[in-house]
């Protein structure tokens, strides 16, 4: 088992920074390998280093003569993680430089420590002129790339600055109470002696964590009695308008947050079909239906097509479409580096394209909530509006709340600072 934190790190971050996969993917495949006592620190120098890599990405610029061969990014990821120490943690300097030198050594690159010391102490010493050359490149001033930063200015002129602020932060931990096993109010006293918590503003069952702890160490958990949700997530159950003896779709169902939420709003609907493009996306929303003891049909298929359906038309449909995950970026760092511009375009397309299919799906009079937890527009209101003023039996409405921002169509939240994620929702009505 590898000792070195760092080279673990590097491990981590090497096939991100060759756009291969995501930062979740690789750290589950590698925290394995990581000693138990360190597995914390694995997890902040790799989710740290992505959260900042726009600044420290600036900062490798100004210290290199020359930029790493691709062969080589499992030593870029090195400095990049050794760089994250200096200046975000309280490692000693010393240590961190150190054990990343070390870390050279477990790559099998020994030759590399050399380099990565010097990048390393180069920084050390000359930090206050490094970062006084690049105060005024918006990239490092907002620690976003330049693509994103000219998008939400342009998208949102009176809120881009607050959307940056808030994706830099870490995310609070967020639990939905199971109304079917208790209520929150119960369950708050008994969080009480364990962890500080207080009730979210916007969803009736949240609850947000003073302090990020292991879940599965919470009263309740293997019973169900919780699960972990962005209260902003937990707005669409509310939304869907359920009443009993409904037959419900959940269009694009993993990882099962909103589906169980339905189940524990509605006891008594008809049926509740879930779908989902991948297997192994499935095991996710099969593990959550089975520790909430909850029953749901689940089909892997694609929600863009039909193959799978029955003929049977729908009262309610959640789309909860596959989007830029924008508003997300506290969780998941690593969309400030894979997410490119160009995404927008191909990403509204799939998604018009899974809308036009879930709403021949659905019986007159029914509803389809249509849900992104994303902050552009082209995602959203204006995809939104595109298919009202395309589609002859469809009926925008307007939903009233005290939660984020209203737009002509739908309402869209911001990241908040100690609060919900970034998310968008529209409601439609399909006409007799």
């Amino acid at each position: 088992m590898t000792t070195n934190v760092r080279a673990l790190a590097a491990q981590v971050l090497t096939p991100l920074l060759k756009n291969k996969g995501s930062l979740n993917t690789h750290f589950s495949a590698i925290e394995r390998k990581c000693p138990e006592k360190d597995r914390g620190l694995l997890r902040e120098l790799c989710y740290g280093t992505m959260r900042y890599h726009p600044q420290l990405n600036c900062v490798i610029k100004l210290l290199q003569n020359r930029p790493f061969k691709f062969r080589d990014i499992d030593i870029k990821a090195i400095v990049l993680v050794g760089l994250y120490q200096l200046q975000h943690t309280r490692i000693p300097e010393h240590a961190a430089i150190s054990e990343s030198v070390e870390a050279c050594r477990e790559l099998d690159k020994e030759w590399a420590g050399k380099v990565v010391n010097a990048l390393l102490r180069r920084f050390q010493r000359e930090q206050v002129e490094l970062i006084e050359y690049l105060s005024d490149d918006d990239s490092y001033i907002h620690n976003h790339p330049d693509w994103m930063i000219a998008k939400l200015k342009n998208n949102w002129p009176e809120h881009w600055e607050e959307i940056l602020s808030a994706n830099n932060q870490q995310a609070p931990l967020t639990l939905r109470v199971n109304q079917r096993a208790t209520d929150r109010d119960s369950y708050l006293q008994q969080l009480m002696p364990v962890v500080d918590a207080d009730k979210t503003e916007f969803s009736e069952h949240g609850l947000r964590l003073a302090a990020s702890v292991n879940v599965e160490s919470l009263p309740g958990y293997s019973v169900g009695a919780f699960s972990v949700q962005d209260e902003a997530a937990q707005l669409s159950a509310a939304l869907l308008d359920l009443q009993p003896k409904q037959r419900v779709l959940d269009a694009c169902a993993a990882p099962g947050g909103k589906l169980c939420h339905i189940l524990e709003t509605e006891p008594a609907l008809t049926s509740v079909d879930a779908v989902e493009l991948e297997e192994k996306r499935a095991g996710r929303i099969r593990e959550n239906l089975q520790r909430l003891r909850l029953k749901a049909n689940l089909i892997i298929a694609d929600a863009a097509e039909q193959t799978w359906w029955d003929g049977e038309q729908y009262d309610r449909i959640l789309l909860d479409a596959p989007c830029s995950a924008t508003g997300v970026i506290r969780r998941n760092p690593d969309i400030k580096y894979l997410r490119q511009g160009e995404d927008i375009h191909e990403i509204s397309k799939l998604q018009y394209d899974i809308l036009e299919n879930c709403w021949s799906m659905l019986k007159p009079g029914g509803k389809l909530l249509y849900a992104t937890c994303s902050i552009f527009p082209q995602e959203n209101e204006r995809l939104v509006g595109r298919f009202v003023n395309q589609t002859s039996n469809v009926q925008h409405l307007p939903i009233e709340a005290k939660w984020g921002l209203e737009r002509e169509y739908g309402r869209q939240l911001f990241p908040q600072e100690n609060g919900h994620d970034g998310f968008y929702y529209a409601l439609l009505q399909k006409t007799e």
